[in-house]
């Protein structure tokens, strides 16, 4: 009882918050999806960590060292660099361009006869493939959280569940996670229950107040999910004999080259280096989230001033890659002594779904009553913080782009009401949910979902990240690397199981055929140049640009080198510290008390230096919080 009334409480919270924001979400679409562009810094920064901490992610950690050891979450803790990336380089720009959505960029940055076509292709590509596939992946997690915790064939009288069991029998569908001893038909029943109610909560407070009470309970959820874990980790902790019986138990039970290849935050003996530092090297780049394309530029593009945008940021990269994965990171070491890997080890699809699930089973068995409430409070807001971020920002692009661009003002010739788009954001949001609905039935394990939305990402980074770069980037170079993306990944998914081949050919396609597409098709006008370079001021190779404006052409250089110094002394400070905690906190994972100190001290050392220079940057560019609309809308 004390779980559900923890998991109650905040049910309540986020609905209301949900509505206390409803009148201002109601004025228009800034509003509704900037939240009027008056985010601060730390807001949107948790905003961030709150929506990648998603249920599916600590299953998906979990899975990772089990199967390949903590040295595979490098795959995840890479992304660190990107996220610092965009907050010195990419956060302030996506600010000032005063779009209120990644594909509105097209037509302020490019011009010729194929932006509005690129911009609605952007929109259902990532609006819709792309957010939906994500979402189907947390909605896996959700199912298997719900399966262990939600029994409603318990809870619910007969005369309300058989009909919907039966039902469910008729229909033949199945979506059970097989991590309970239920019949699959009972399990699928209990989990359907489980999603249309989560998804039916938080579309409710999601749809009605906009951005305002995503962010608003995302900072709650940020808050009750990290607890909670923290909490978990205590609790694995003890039930292994702390620090020094997880290190003891991991030795006897396993022999040394095991342990040494699931502990070692460094690469062992074992590890195929090659292909690993390949993947690793690629994807934090090669990504479609590489410039922050998304519900992250949507969170910049909410903040108040270039600072708020930087701040918000560097505040995600250390939320996400320091405090989040350090107690995931001892859970599933844990896990390791408590549910003991097969002798021989294990590998294949339903190996990983076994150990993904083992997250939620430690839950139940672990923690006593009310912390397991608080954890599951934690997960199911962790789930919500993710779902409500992607029905927000999908909903932007069908009601900004496909409704309002494309048949409103170009179809029939008229300018939507703010009243009006706003219903059409709120509708597409069960457009949104049906199509997730429908590829998480057919999803086996996270990890494998992951794995190929990572391939169709990796064709798309670097035209991403070029076009604020380099001023002969043109809308063509988007629609080649869109083109190769959906033609070569199919092929490389059936040509090989080699993640590191595909990765590898798949962004030396991309971009060698986006690059040279640029040099044959035509440059983007010069007038349409000067307009984005006036209102972004971008950084780096745009010195044409800004000598036709009257600027020394090494201002833009100079803006991008100030940047990428930024993100390396953040960035070593970050991993530096990283590193040091991570081997204090797995014993077996420590190479020495000497190194862990250095990599300590050095990490803190750095802390000032990058703290001082982040404060000190340019003064932010004033934007009118009133949405702009590109040229050809005005």
């Amino acid at each position: 009882m004390l779980d559900l009334l923890i998991l109650g409480g905040f049910v309540v919270a986020a609905v209301a918050s949900g509505f206390a924001a409803r009148r201002k979400a109601s004025l228009g679409l800034d509003q509704y999806f900037l939240a009027g562009r008056t985010l601060k810094g730390w807001q949107a920064g948790t905003s961030m960590a709150a929506t990648q901490f998603a249920a599916d992610t600590p299953l998906l950690v979990t899975g990772l060292v089990a199967t390949a050891g903590i040295f595979s979450t490098w795959r995840l803790l890479i992304y660190g660099i990107a996220f610092l990336l965009m907050a010195y380089v990419f956060s302030p720009l996506w600010r000032r361009a005063r779009v209120l959505t990644d594909a509105e960029l097209t037509e302020v940055r490019y011009s010729g006869r194929g932006v509005l076509a690129l911009r609605v292709l952007k929109a259902v590509y990532y609006g819709t493939v792309i957010n939906c596939v994500v979402l189907a992946m947390v909605l896996v997690a959700a199912v298997r959280i719900a399966e262990v915790f939600l029994p409603w064939h318990e809870w619910l009288p007969g005369g309300v569940y058989s009909p919907l069991q039966n039902a469910v029998a008729v229909v033949g569908i199945t979506l059970s996670s097989a991590s309970t001893a239920l019949d699959p038909v009972v399990a699928t029943t209990n989990n359907l229950l489980s999603v249309v109610l989560i998804l039916g909560f938080t579309a409710l407070y999601s749809t009605t107040g906009g951005l305002r009470s995503v962010v608003t309970t995302d900072i709650m959820q940020f808050s009750l999910a990290i607890v909670g874990t923290i909490a978990y980790a205590v609790f694995v902790l003890r039930a292994v004999g702390g620090f020094g019986g997880l290190g003891d138990r991991l030795t006897t039970m396993y022999d040394a080259a095991t342990v040494d290849r699931l502990m070692s935050f460094a690469p062992s003996a074992q590890d195929a280096l090659l292909p690993f530092f390949v993947v690793v090297g690629l994807q934090w780049f090669f990504q479609m989230n590489s410039d922050g394309t998304g519900y992250l530029a949507q969170r910049s593009m909410g903040c108040a001033t270039d600072k708020d945008a930087r701040v918000a940021g560097v505040l995600f990269a250390w939320l996400q890659i320091l405090l989040r994965s350090l107690p995931w990171l001892l859970i599933a070491v844990g896990l390791l002594v408590l549910y003991p890997l097969p002798a021989g080890g294990g590998e294949g699809e339903a190996f990983a779904a076994s150990r993904e699930i083992l997250f939620v089973t430690g839950i139940d068995d672990l923690l006593p009553v009310g912390f397991r409430g608080l954890m599951l409070t934690g997960l199911l807001a962790a789930l919500a913080s993710t779902i409500d971020t992607h029905l927000n920002w999908g909903a932007s692009y069908w009601s900004n782009d496909i409704y309002k661009r494309l048949v409103a003002q170009q179809w029939l010739k008229r300018q939507p009401g703010d009243r009006e788009l706003v219903i059409v954001a709120r509708f597409s949001n069960v457009l949104i949910i049906l199509i997730a609905l429908t590829i998480m039935a057919n999803l086996g394990s996270i990890q494998t979902a992951w794995f190929i939305s990572l391939l169709f990402g990796a064709g798309m980074g670097a035209v991403l990240v070029l076009r604020w770069l380099w001023e002969r980037i043109n809308l063509y170079s988007e629609l080649m690397a869109i083109a190769v993306s959906l033609v070569v990944a199919p092929i490389l998914l059936v040509a090989t199981d080699q993640e590191w081949i595909r990765l590898g050919i798949m962004a030396t396609v991309s971009t060698a055929a986006a690059v040279i597409v640029t040099w044959f098709t035509p440059a983007t006008e010069a007038a349409t140049r000067m307009r984005f370079y006036e209102r972004v001021r971008p950084p780096g190779f745009w010195t044409n640009t800004a000598r036709q404006l009257g600027e020394p052409g090494s201002t833009p250089l100079a803006r991008l080198r100030r940047g990428l110094v930024d993100t390396a002394l953040t960035g070593v400070s970050l991993y530096l510290l990283l590193y040091g905690l991570g081997t204090l906190l797995v014993p077996a994972a420590r190479p020495s008390a000497l190194w862990t100190a250095v990599t300590l001290i050095a990490g803190l050392a750095l802390v000032p230096v990058w703290g001082k220079r982040l404060h000190a940057s340019p003064q932010s560019h004033h934007v009118p919080n009133s949405h702009s609309d590109s040229p050809q809308e005005k």
